[in-house]
């Protein structure tokens, strides 16, 4: 069964592409389906394919200055490290892959009127409901890379990710988890800044 909202590109696995997505773009090269849990002090992600296998898993520490977070595949083997920077006026996660490529996803802070997230050192830009996680991913000549949609009600964080450029199927994920931090830092401080207004 397809899927047929426009903003909403959520699907489970067995279902069909987005209807749009596949007017638009034409039939994903690959899917992959991504679901995090939120345990005591840790974040684990399970990144799984079409038939339910583990192609990548990450783990973190929210809670630490840095936020690290280490992304393998499923044999282990080191797909990406992602970190924190601090000291900065922007929300900003610096992603390491293996292969020593390194760029940042930032969230900018000063934008009143709508929110911007950027991805540095890759030429790529994001366009949608980035801070619902509902939006895709162009290289520099504006062809697509992925489709992200996220589930909009559940227990876990999930996300159903449709890949047009399988060669960059590690960075998305790797996007896809700086900006899962990126949105958690935002939603933690915005809770912070009403608790502190509500003792006024």
């Amino acid at each position: 069964m397809a899927t047929g909202s426009k903003y909403v590109r959520y699907r489970n696995q067995g279902e069909g592409a987005n209807v749009h997505n596949v007017a638009r773009f034409g039939m994903p090269v690959r899917s992959l389906f991504i679901s995090t849990k939120f345990l005591s002090i840790t974040q684990k992600t399970e990144i799984t394919d079409e038939n339910g296998n583990i192609v990548y898993r990450s783990k973190s520490r929210p809670i630490s200055l840095h936020d690290k977070t280490d992304i393998t595949d499923a044999r282990g083997n080191q797909v990406a490290h992602i970190e924190r920077k601090v000291l900065t006026l922007r929300r900003v996660h610096w992603v390491t892959m293996a292969d020593g490529n390194r760029f940042e996803v930032s969230h900018e802070l000063m934008h009143i009127v709508k929110d911007v997230a950027n991805i540095k050192g890759l030429g790529w830009t994001m366009r949608g409901n980035i801070f619902q996680l509902n939006f895709e991913v162009y290289d520099e000549r504006d062809n697509v890379i992925a489709v992200i949609g996220q589930k909009l009600i559940s227990i876990k964080d999930k996300y159903a990710v449709d890949i047009y450029r399988p060669e960059y199927e590690a960075e998305i994920v790797a996007i896809l988890i700086a900006l899962q931090h990126t949105v958690r830092d935002r939603k933690a401080a915005s809770s912070a800044a009403s608790g502190s207004g509500d003792d006024n």
